[in-house]
């Protein structure tokens, strides 16, 4: 799902590179001659974002990905099958491969170990000299490498088997300790990094288990027949191991992705094929939903924008369900022919290619640049998938008709979408009537809260900054657009009036450039209902306005729980424990067990209380609602900029983010319970 952090604007990340490369070496061999350096270390402890994204829990998680890329690189290479992960005591890391070790021979022309120059310089790896290279298949040039893990942790330790002989050197902040030396004889080979990340560095240095077994889940897949072990040793009482093993690839991704989905056929299209100097993998099946879920990789590393060979992908698919169509009579020669949007709908993919010289758009890998990645997937999926048609005659009649009521459907919503908009039009551009808009056009400081109900409204409509602040209140509970399509979604009024105020307008016409507000704040209360409507509203931006989760568009407001007085003191809470310690410390100790023990009884009738604790009076009142704070309250504590407390939306992993809306807000109930009743005992407080 969606997650949120706190607001602030991205890290800068940057994907400059610069230097000479290593001299020649026969074709094929690994040895410290295939290592090229391209810069130095000195910039990753001043600037971290721009070499890890952010310092926060995504950055530190990265650190992980990091090393884990170098023995999956090696995997993909043939040198190796099995990596092993754990998680140790005091938020030590180590990842071991049975892969070659890397090299610790010293460098013709830097004269250190190529180990060391692996582990101190920005950009040095045996992945940047073509043939030459250690590597024909790797993440690519814009990995940022080891060198960074080694730089944000405060100790690094390295053991390598290669040569008859362990390997060993240790490292401070990126420096290191001693030269390598030989510790022992050693009959294996691999490599074995144990990093502890920098506490000043990062926000927090814990590692999150559940995060680390998605990550290696999805990689697992994209690598048929390596063995991953992830091991959890932080409690030495309750050992934690998982494991991966995938030998159908990425087929058995699809099924993963798709298993709590009503699928159209129980066949998994599937393709892995060499194209000139390009592998493709490409795996497909079509699900009853009303959007598509494509997932596309370049050497294991995700392109959550796409690139070239999405591009591919979506020209063959289109192509070759629109000849299918018509080979067989679903399309006659006065129809149309489907749509790209049409041939997506319900369409679960995974495209997986392995290019030996991928261009990425930017630091992030987010976008393939690759041409020759196109024409690949293009030829190769275009040509099984047609064959495939032909020989699952049942497949492609499911296919096709799910295409065709697409069409219909998407025909339906294209004349909803523009009666909502041409009646914009006739009434002059006049925004919903019960929008109170600010006075400002400038759309780069504009603020829209969405509030719940009328009483909301009005407390929020006084205490806004008019200038720049604009007001929405929603009457009920929006449509849960998961279980809808576009056409049933824009007969929904509040929806209607949202995509209004917007301004971006919805579907096939959506354009972020004409985005009304910088700022669409949720502003829900803080009970169940409150929290029905923020994960409504958060369904509909991450289905149809997903572009604005992206780009940092999209706030949850945080207003306060409770309001403390003791004398003339008042104070803002946000949560039950904050209460309990406010009012101890606002009554300096003085008998807090008594407070905590008559606050806390009866809370769900109170809205507002006076308790005595040795003889301090202390005045509670407990927000139900937004409406029942006054415009001044809900200024100071939810609304002004200088006070306020606000999350911004996020997505960190899109799959993941996929698979929690449909499991909360899709049809099949089963998923949807185990899920509760997996993730009640997390609830800390549940208001009804």
């Amino acid at each position: 799902m969606a997650k949120t952090i706190p607001a602030k604007k991205p890290a800068h990340r940057s994907s400059k590179s610069e230097g000479g490369a290593a001299k020649k070496t026969k074709k094929g061999e690994y040895s410290a001659k295939s290592i090229s350096v391209l810069e130095g270390l000195e910039p990753v402890r001043k600037r971290p974002g721009m070499y890890i994204g952010s310092t926060g829990p995504t950055g530190l998680h990265h650190l992980i990905w990091e090393v884990v890329d170098n023995s999956f690189d090696e995997v993909m290479g043939g040198h190796a099958t099995k990596v092993v992960i754990r998680m140790q005591p005091d938020n030590w890391i180590q990842v071991e491969d049975d892969g070659r070790g890397i090299p610790v021979d010293v460098h013709p022309e830097q004269k250190v170990s190529a180990l060391e120059l692996v582990l101190t310089k920005l950009h040095a790896g045996g992945k940047f000299g073509g043939d030459e290279s250690g590597y024909k298949i790797s993440g690519g040039l814009h990995g940022v490498g080891v060198s960074v893990v080694n730089a944000l942790s405060t100790e690094l330790e390295a053991k390598i088997h290669r040569d008859g002989k362990e390997w060993f050197q240790a490292y401070k902040r990126g420096v290191a300790k001693a030269k390598i030396k030989a510790v022992g004889k050693s009959k294996k080979t691999g490599s074995i990094i144990r990093f502890h990340p920098d506490p000043d560095i990062f926000e927090t240095i814990d590692f999150d288990y559940k995060t680390v077994i998605d990550h290696l889940r999805q990689q697992t897949y994209l690598t048929a027949g390596v063995e991953v072990e992830i091991i959890d040793e932080r409690d030495a009482e309750n050992v934690k191991v998982y494991g991966f093993y995938f030998e159908g690839g990425v087929s058995s991704y699809v099924r993963h992705l798709n298993a709590n989905n009503d699928v159209k056929h129980q066949n998994v299209f599937y393709i892995n094929k060499q194209h000139e100097d390009v592998q493709v993998e490409v795996a497909v099946q079509y699900t009853t939903d009303y959007h598509d879920s494509v997932h596309c990789f370049t050497n294991n590393i995700t392109n959550p924008d796409g690139g070239t060979h999405l591009a591919g992908f979506r020209s063959a698919l289109t192509r070759s369900l629109n000849t299918h169509a018509r080979d067989k009579g679903y399309l006659k020669e006065k129809d149309g022919n489907l749509s790209g949007d049409d041939t997506r709908e319900g369409l679960t993919a995974v495209i997986s290619v392995k290019v030996p010289e991928p261009q990425f758009e930017g630091q992030t890998k987010g976008k393939l640049g690759n041409p020759e990645a196109r024409t690949a997937v293009e030829a190769v999926f275009g040509e099984a998938l047609r064959v495939y048609l032909e020989e699952h005659p049942k497949d492609a009649e499911e296919i096709i008709g799910k295409c065709l009521l697409s069409a219909r459907a998407r025909a339906a919503a294209r004349a909803a979408r523009d009666t909502v908009l041409r009646k914009g039009a006739f009434e002059g551009l006049m925004l919903p009537g019960k929008l109170a808009d600010c006075s400002s056009k400038d759309a780069s400081i504009g603020e829209l809260y969405i509030v719940e109900g009328d009483s909301a409204g009005g407390s929020a409509k006084q205490g806004r900054d008019r200038n720049y602040q604009a007001i929405l209140p929603l009457r009920g509970k929006i449509l849960n657009v998961e279980r809808a399509r576009l056409d049933k979604l824009l007969s929904n009024n509040e929806i209607k009036n949202l995509i209004i105020a917007l301004g971006t307008n919805i579907g096939e016409g959506f354009e972020i450039e004409s985005l009304r507000y910088d700022k669409i704040v949720i502003m829900t209360d803080a009970d169940v209902d409150g929290a029905h409507i923020r994960t409504l509203l958060l369904t509909l931006f991450f289905r149809h306005f997903q572009e604005l989760i992206r780009q940092g568009h999209i706030y949850i407001a945080m207003p306060p729980l409770y309001r403390i007085q003791v004398g003339k003191d008042a104070r803002y809470v946000y949560t039950d424990e904050e209460k309990e310690e406010v009012i101890i410390e606002m009554t300096k100790g003085k008998g807090a067990k008594a407070a905590k023990s008559e606050a806390s009884e009866g809370d769900d009738a109170i809205e507002a209380e006076v308790v005595e604790t040795a003889g301090v009076k202390v005045n509670i009142q407990r927000y139900k609602g937004l409406g029942e704070m006054n415009p001044d309250q809900l200024w100071d504590t939810t609304m002004n900029p200088e006070t306020r407390l606000m999350k911004q939306v996020t997505i960190e992993d899109a799959e993941i983010a996929n698979e929690t809306f449909e499991i909360l807000m899709g049809s099949e109930v089963a998923p949807r319970k185990k899920f509760i009743q997996t993730h009640a005992k997390d609830v800390a407080n549940l208001d009804v």
